[in-house]
């Protein structure tokens, strides 16, 4: 067992029969009361937020997760097929792991996996995304100048907005975990 000094951000942690991750950790001393550590965590399962104390010294279960990027190959029912790029090993990776971001992955694409053994726990999502618009209503010359926004479908599927110059066919960059267009992209 590990205890509160020996954990930091992004360290994994059993908390109340459940692996979390440490999103903020900061150690506090308040006037003339006891030190104590003050931790922000994501429940890795249900991906919902949590604060808690912990007392100065108090044992924490330190769990050991192990990170690899793999490639997704396709979809089949509820999860994700991943191939391990070194071993050409096959994963069977949840959808629910990736949430909202997983409308905007497409094939081929290198994704976060994270594992305990040999399970895997949780699944991230590349930062950004470049997609290509498939259907959006045509831009009107002039419309540059104000942050007016249309909805756009992208090759994915998903639906998001983009200024009003944006045509389709055009290749733009989405940031994957707020679902925004971020910028035009060159071809």
């Amino acid at each position: 067992m590990a205890t509160t000094a020996d954990i930091s951000i992004g360290s994994f942690i059993k908390h109340n029969g459940e692996l979390c991750v440490i999103l903020e950790y900061e150690h506090r001393t308040p006037g003339n009361l006891r030190a104590f550590y003050q931790a922000k965590m994501r429940n890795i399962r249900t991906g919902k937020l949590a604060e808690y104390r912990f007392r100065a010294g108090e044992s924490v279960e330190v769990v050991r997760v192990e990170q690899k990027e793999l490639q997704y190959l396709y979809a089949e029912s509820d999860s994700l097929v991943c191939m391990d790029n070194e071993t050409y090993e096959q994963v069977y990776v949840p959808k629910i792991f990736f949430g909202d971001s997983l409308q905007f992955i497409k094939e081929g694409v290198t994704v976060i996996i994270g594992f305990d053994g040999d399970n895997p726990i949780f699944g991230q999502a590349p930062p950004t995304a470049i997609l290509q618009i498939t259907y959006t209503e045509p831009g009107v010359k002039g419309d540059t100048a104000t942050r007016a926004m249309k909805p756009a479908t992208l090759e994915t599927g998903a639906k998001i907005n983009v200024p009003l110059f944006c045509n389709e066919g055009e290749l733009i960059k989405v940031d994957t975990r707020t679902g925004e267009y971020m910028e035009r992209v060159k071809q």
